[in-house]
């Protein structure tokens, strides 16, 4: 598969973005509420934050689980802002994002670790598209939750898959408006 490394960052930052739409949606109060079962939305993405932090800094030189990493106090209960939020989101985005930029395919199999475990750069790419998109779906789904009859929808809203089909250029058509 050529350009792993470009496809694995387009789509880290299509999910970034569809958490950050669905946080748009929520107040402060919010991103704070905790169901009686389950995390905070802002638990949640402080959790895909401090994991990207970990594993994405120095990944081809040292273990994706830092020693400096507290994973247990990800989860612990807190009333953050959101600019609070914000900073530690952005701190995990940009690790990985700043060592998606020094790679490239012919490092896909080199050998790095998560929590003493080899694996590929390829494997450990892959491994944090499904962590991190597990819990962009919680978010989304808790966002959608609390907002409501008021929701945006991020996709295809119900209802509108065949219009939205409709919309898509046929197979071997170039031009860009249909």
């Amino acid at each position: 598969m050529p350009d792993l490394i470009k496809a694995s960052a387009i789509e880290f930052h299509r999910l970034k973005t569809m958490v950050e739409k669905a946080l748009d949606q929520i107040d402060d109060a919010q991103l704070n509420h905790r169901a009686a079962v389950g995390n905070s939305i802002a638990t949640i993405c402080w959790h895909m934050a401090g994991n990207l932090h970990s594993r994405f800094t120095d990944l081809l030189t040292t273990d994706g689980e830092k020693p400096w990493r507290d994973r247990e106090s990800e989860f612990a209960e807190r009333k953050i802002t959101r600019a609070e939020l914000n900073v530690k989101w952005e701190q995990g985005w940009q690790a990985l994002f700043a060592t998606l930029a020094t790679l490239d395919d012919s490092q896909r199999g080199v050998t790095v670790r998560i929590r003493h475990q080899p694996l590929t750069v390829e494997e450990a790419l892959l491994r944090a598209l499904g962590h991190l998109n597990i819990h962009a779906g919680q978010v989304i789904d808790r966002a959608h939750m609390l907002r409501g009859k008021d929701w945006t929808y991020l996709t295809i809203p119900p209802g509108e898959s065949d219009a939205a089909n409709a919309r898509m250029p046929a197979p071997g058509d170039t031009s860009t408006a249909r």
